[in-house]
This record gives C-alpha cells, sequence and structure tokens, in this order.
C-alpha cells in the first residue's frame, strides 16, 4: 500500500475529484486504482478566496513496486507507515505476578491502567475523584449553585481534566512509534467518532468523552483491573536499604488503608497541588518547572469564522474556526492563545475552597455562541518564583485567591471589556459580547488580579493580534480571569526508565509529572510508562 501526501482540493469538489486526483498524482489510469482510503484530512485557509482540502490518501494499485519506482525521489509518496501497536510485555502465564498500582483515572492513568490490562498485568487504578457521572453532577454544583466540592470538580475525578475541555487529540510530540494512533483507536473503540482518525486536528467533546470514559472503564475490569475511586493518597511509603537506596513499597490512603505496591504509575494531574507537597515532604525528587497565566477571552464565534474563513465561513467542511496566536512582547515576556475551544464556554476550573480558575470546554458540535482561548503569559521559576520546587503552587494560590476576591468572593469571576483593559479602567457593564462562565461574573479590573508584567504583555500583544486577526482586538471582546492551570507548575523527576530519579519504583507520568500537555500527549506518555512498568515486573519475575 501506498501513502501519498499533500494531495490538495478545492473545497467544494464533488466526491469523484479524489480517486481523479490520485490517478493523476500517481500518473496510473483509473483500471490500475485498486483502491483508497482517506488517511488524514486537513484544510489549507491561508488564501480565503481558495480554501484548500490537503489529503493523505491510502492507496493500493496494481504493480506497486513499479508504480512506487516513479517516485524514489518523492517524499509524498511513500509505502504506507505500519501504525499498528506491538505489546512490549505479556504477564507471565500460571503466575501471579505483583499488581501495578495506577493513581489517576485522567487520560495518561486510564491509558497506563488500559495498556497495563491488556497485557495482562491487572492493574488497581485509584482515584481520589468519583466515577465519571457522579463527578458530572458535582461539576455542575459549582457551575449553576457556586459549590465547590474540593475531591470532586472539573480537576479530580474519573477521566481527569480533560473530561471538560474541548476534547483536542492533537499534539506537537514527536511520535515515530504512532502511540498516538493507538490512542486514537481505543477511543473509536470506546465510542469516538471514526473521523477523528482521520481529521487533523480531531476532538471530542464533553459529552461524548463521558461515555468513552464509562466503557474504557468497562474494558479494562474485564481484563482484570481494578478501580478504586474516593481514594486520595495521603502518603507514600518508602523503604531505605543499607546502602540508602529508595524503593516505594506502599500507599497510605487517606481513609485509614493501607496499599502495598512496588510499581506505582503517578499520573495525579496538573492540580493535585497536596500530592505535589507530600512527594517532597517525603524526599521524591521535585523541581519547578515553567508554566503560564492570563485570561481567557471570548469572541462571537462568527467573527473568528469570517477572519478565518472569509466567504467559505460556515462550510460544512470547515466547521468553526480554531486560531493559535503568538507574540514576543518588549517587556521580554511571550503572550500566547491556549487550549483555543472554538463554539465552546468558559467554565470554572478550581479545585480549592476560596479560588478561582478558569478553563475553556467545548461539545463535539461546536456550536456554542462564542469562541474562546486562554490568553497568557509565560513564567519560569528562576525570575518568577526562585527558591523552592512548590514555589510555583504558592504563585497560583495567590493568584487565585485574589481573582475569588476581585470576582466577589462567591465564584464569580472577574471580567473586563477587551477596550477597557487597554484603556486601564474597570469595566462597570459589559457589551455586546455575552460572557459564557457560570456561576457568573463581576465587571472589575483585570489588573487587579494578574502580576504587573502579564498585564503589560497582554495589553501589548492584544493589539497586534488585533491586526492578525481583524476584530481580535474590538472593544465588546470580554477577558475572564484567571487562567493559571496551563501545566503543571512542578516536574516529577524521572530517568530513561521512567521511575522516579531517586525512588525506585515510582513511575511519574502525564501532565502532573510535568511530562505531558494535553489529552492525546498524556495518554501517550501513559502508555510509554505502562511499557515500561511491565518490562520491570517482567523483568522482577
Amino acid at each position: 500500500m501506498l501513502r501519498i501526501t499533500e494531495l490538495k482540493l478545492p473545497i467544494n469538489h464533488p466526491d469523484e475529484a479524489l480517486p481523479a486526483a490520485v490517478c493523476k498524482r500517481l500518473r496510473i489510469t483509473p483500471r490500475e486504482l485498486i483502491r483508497y482510503k482517506v488517511a488524514r484530512r486537513a484544510n489549507d485557509a491561508r488564501d480565503k478566496m481558495d480554501i484548500q482540502l490537503v489529503y493523505s490518501v491510502d492507496v493500493n494499485v496494481k504493480n506497486e513496486a513499479t508504480v512506487l519506482a516513479r517516485f524514489k525521489k518523492d517524499r509524498h509518496v511513500n509505502p504506507t507507515p505500519d501504525t499498528r501497536y506491538n505489546f512490549v510485555a505479556k504477564a507471565p502465564e500460571g503466575v501471579d505476578p505483583p499488581r501495578p498500582v495506577v493513581v489517576g483515572a485522567g487520560p495518561c492513568g486510564l491509558f497506563a491502567g488500559l495498556i497495563l490490562a491488556q497485557m495482562g498485568f491487572r492493574p488497581i487504578i485509584v482515584d481520589r475523584g468519583k466515577v465519571v457521572r457522579e463527578r458530572t453532577k458535582d461539576t455542575w454544583g459549582l457551575w449553576r449553585r457556586g459549590v465547590l466540592d474540593p475531591e470532586s470538580n472539573v480537576q479530580f475525578g474519573e477521566g481527569g481534566a480533560g473530561t471538560f475541555s474541548d476534547g483536542k487529540l492533537w499534539s506537537q510530540i514527536q511520535d515515530p512509534r504512532h502511540l498516538g494512533r493507538k490512542v486514537l483507536t481505543e477511543f473509536v473503540k470506546a465510542g469516538a467518532p471514526e473521523e477523528i482518525l482521520t481529521e487533523a486536528h480531531p476532538h471530542i467533546g464533553t459529552f461524548r468523552l463521558v461515555t468513552m470514559v464509562e466503557n474504557m472503564r468497562a474494558t479494562i475490569e474485564a481484563l482484570g483491573g481494578e478501580y478504586r475511586f474516593e481514594n486520595r493518597v495521603e502518603d507514600i511509603d518508602i523503604a531505605v536499604d543499607a546502602e540508602g537506596g529508595r524503593r516505594v513499597v506502599g500507599l497510605k490512603m487517606h481513609n485509614g488503608d493501607y496499599l502495598a505496591a512496588d510499581h506505582v504509575v503517578l499520573a495525579v494531574g496538573h492540580s493535585a497541588r497536596d500530592t505535589f507537597e507530600m512527594l517532597h515532604a517525603a524526599g521524591v525528587h521535585v523541581e519547578a518547572k515553567p508554566f503560564s497565566i492570563g485570561v481567557r477571552i471570548e469572541h462571537p464565534q462568527s467573527w473568528i469564522d469570517e477572519a478565518r474563513f472569509g466567504p467559505c465561513a460556515g462550510h460544512p467542511d470547515l466547521g468553526a474556526a480554531a486560531y493559535s496566536l503568538s507574540h514576543h512582547c518588549s517587556n521580554g515576556r511571550t503572550a500566547y492563545s491556549f487550549c483555543m475551544c472554538p463554539g465552546g464556554t468558559v467554565v470554572a476550573a478550581t479545585s480549592e475552597e476560596g479560588r478561582v480558575a478558569t478553563n475553556g470546554m467545548s461539545q463535539y458540535s461546536r456550536n456554542e455562541r462564542n469562541a474562546n482561548s486562554g490568553l497568557v503569559v509565560g513564567i519560569d521559576p528562576e525570575r518568577d518564583y526562585p527558591g523552592s520546587p512548590l514555589a510555583g503552587i504558592a504563585l497560583q494560590r495567590h493568584w487565585e485567591s485574589r481573582a475569588y476576591e476581585v470576582g466577589g468572593s462567591s465564584y464569580h469571576a472577574p471580567a473586563q471589556r477587551l477596550g477597557d483593559f487597554l484603556a486601564g479602567r474597570p469595566s462597570t457593564a459589559l457589551g455586546t459580547v455575552i460572557p459564557s462562565y457560570r456561576p457568573g461574573v463581576t465587571p472589575t479590573n483585570l489588573a487587579d488580579c494578574l502580576p504587573e508584567f502579564a498585564v503589560t504583555a497582554l495589553r501589548e500583544a492584544l493589539v497586534v493580534f488585533g491586526k492578525q486577526i481583524p476584530g481580535y482586538d474590538h472593544p465588546d471582546a470580554v477577558m475572564t480571569g484567571i487562567e493559571t492551570r496551563t501545566s503543571s507548575p512542578v516536574r516529577i523527576t524521572r530517568d530513561d526508565g521512567f521511575q522516579s530519579l531517586n525512588t525506585a519504583g515510582l513511575f511519574p507520568a502525564g501532565e502532573g509529572a510535568g511530562y505531558a500537555g494535553g489529552i492525546l500527549s498524556a495518554a501517550v506518555d501513559g502508555i510509554k510508562v505502562a511499557e515500561a512498568v511491565a518490562l520491570s515486573l517482567v523483568k522482577t519475575d
């Protein structure tokens, strides 16, 4: 089978144009084309008057070797890559190996547990939160009534933070083993639409993710895995040998239970601040890591569609338009868009009482009124929170507490018209753009709950972005604060074998450990760590 890449056709092309283009590209007759299948589809909207669909196509042809020989120097015609997943190990038959424990049931923990279960290792998955449907009810409690459950919310519970997001399934990670394909394939088995296998920027949306997470849990349990919800790890039991070597031997749970374990996958997510503090106190090597801080910005989705797609806005093959923006500011900072959610909503994402944090979410349809995105400024430990590995957590908490106060101490979020933000005056009312954040917003001055350097950088960047996307700096665009959970503020350092630098048997993984960002990369990291655990278990046996 051959793969053709960068095959471009007009957006309104008829169905028969694609096989015709394949034949033309390969210089074959229609009779020589046995079958074809779209492997990937993207769009090129740089010219709004001539938007192109860009295909990668897998084809079977007669005399394949002869056809391929014509294109030895053409990087866009090659044998189709083998994207099948191959397991690296298998639990020995007739032996009951130690059961690995996975802490956290977000995308990383989910795939670590799934891969371990598929290899026969019967993992135990513990999570401080609830099953996904119960967790969804608790999350709506904050959004609708302003009532926060610190153990069951946007951050904690089955499915992790990715459940309440846009469900984006792409990343910029290098993936030579096509592990991302394994993730997408398992998602389709669990109920995701098959188009995620071919779209260049696939997404799922919250409602579908809920059902998929449940189905994947059922698969893991059918393979011998076990879930224990509402089980928070209170402490980690570490044995020290005569030479000073450290090894995890068990987990102490908040309810008094003790779980013996010498292979622990730590997939706790980027908001498990108390867990980071516990690990640091236990002597596990933790270091501070850069993250970003800023706001959520909302525009009517129709504005973004028109700005990006021109007269093709609303075309069914294009969907709701997205964007990605970045600007290096004169104060040495970088401001950029983050986790852009077309046709979505801004959501309350705090996990701690008396604090406000925001995030973005979309459903599969992406048909809500507004587009929203994080608009954030990069910060780093050396310059902004030196001294302690946990200083970034303190910085997050400081500004989230400030946002809670500025918003009225009721989980309402501080919000401001873009025009007022640029002018340096508080907003007393909002304009034509209606904010989507619930339980509600308080018009105010966002400069009161952001670092000065971030305010300066955002003001400069907004003007630049307004030139890149017409209407982006419209005075009535709404900015809602604050966005602090862009990534983990710490890294739980690990070696080449995916184990903690100084604690054997502990496998830090995913976004919370500082090794991923987003659903796909977290899931891929979960697979890699599960493989390392499996190889270690087989070697131990």
